[in-house]
């Protein structure tokens, strides 16, 4: 297969991370007889920096002309302590979830055995949770108008608005997930206070007869909040609405015992995004310590997407031996035992493609 693929490194370690990737990716298309040629891009603060625009126009047309997009991570202290910036690094990723259509984030939480023990929830918790989160990107309260602030500084006020169309796309998408998986789906909102809510809990029903073999249940968001501490296990997906699934899945990313180990894809009518959920993390950019491993099971997101089935399942058992064999970075080495840098790691993983 010939893939072109738009890399968009960002911020912070987000260049070692992709980095990383990339090289497990090449070891992909070598073995397989693949070719992936790659086009990077700017995105976040350093595309402010070189073009005073966090998402550039000759980022998009690179975004959109590709098959799929790799992204690395935006972010910089200098913009977070700096709440009067006009332009931000984060301005740029929800322009691209809109640009590009990605109205959809799924973010995949499965605990593997053997790091169980670094979840700060009870081994006997979290061990077997494997679900899967689908979380509405381009409405709500992120995107809604009016938003603004009142002229004496005193007043602010956002508006959450939701359309029929845009809800009915995410919540049939999670459907047909379930339906690949164990068919349990469980629908979050908060229904009983806000109308957004009733009307994605109104569609939702409307559309439950169609997926018969479904088991579907109906939590408000404050109880999602606290089952999926609990009982993480219980969930098969989970669907919801932007700001919710915002929260929900930062909580249940720290399930498995470390940010570094999860990745995520965002899919909507054109080109799909895959990007590790952490952050930039500016701290230990450079110093060759970040954990390439859910950039490099984005990889994997990504080949599954395009159909490389194989291809993927070989980067996941390839991530799953370096974990075994303790060829892992400082954040989910055991204590007392060695850790590997970012470089060791992803050419561990390469090279047992």
């Amino acid at each position: 297969m010939n893939l072109k693929i738009a890399l968009l490194p960002g911020d912070g370690i987000g260049p070692e991370i992709v980095g990383e990737a990339v090289r497990v990716l090449d070891a992909v298309a070598g073995k397989f007889g693949h070719k992936f040629a790659y086009d990077k891009a700017l995105v976040g603060a350093c595309a402010i920096d070189a073009t005073g625009d966090p998402y550039p126009e000759a980022t998009h047309r690179i975004c959109s002309e590709s098959d799929v997009v790799l992204f690395g991570a935006i972010g910089d202290p200098r913009y977070d302590n700096d709440p009067a910036a006009k332009v931000r690094p984060e301005q740029g990723l929800l322009r691209m979830r809109k640009a590009l259509g990605l109205y959809a984030n799924i973010r995949p939480l499965a605990v593997f055995d053997s790091l169980a023990h670094r979840s700060p929830l009870k081994t006997e918790i979290v061990r077997g949770a494997d679900f899967v989160c689908v979380r509405e990107l381009t409405g709500g309260i992120y995107f809604g108008r009016p938003q603004g602030r009142s002229e004496d500084g005193n007043t602010a006020y956002d508006t959450c608005v939701y359309t029929r169309e845009e809800i009915e796309r995410v919540l049939r998408l999670a459907f047909d997930l379930a339906a690949s998986r164990r068919k349990k789906l469980t629908v979050v909102d908060k229904a009983n206070v806000i109308a957004t809510s009733r009307l994605w809990r109104q569609i939702a029903k409307e559309m439950e007869p169609s997926y018969g073999e479904i088991e579907v249940e109906y939590m408000f968001v404050d109880n999602a909040a606290m089952q999926i501490i609990q009982r993480p296990s219980h969930f098969d997906v989970i669907v919801t609405e932007n700001l919710f699934g915002d929260i929900l899945t930062d909580e249940a990313s720290v399930i498995s015992g470390s940010l570094g180990m999860l990745p995520s894809a965002s899919v909507g009518a054109r080109v799909a995004l895959f990007e590790p959920i952490h952050g930039s993390y500016p701290q230990a950019a450079g110093r060759n310590i970040a954990n390439p491993m859910a950039t490099i099971l984005s990889a994997a997101m990504l080949l599954e997407h395009v159909g490389l089935k194989t291809e993927g399942r070989a980067v996941r058992e390839s991530v799953d031996l370096a974990i075994r064999e303790g060829v892992v970075t400082e954040d989910i080495a055991n204590p007392g035992e060695k850790s590997f840098g970012t470089t060791e790691v992803g050419s561990f993983i390469a090279g047992k493609i």
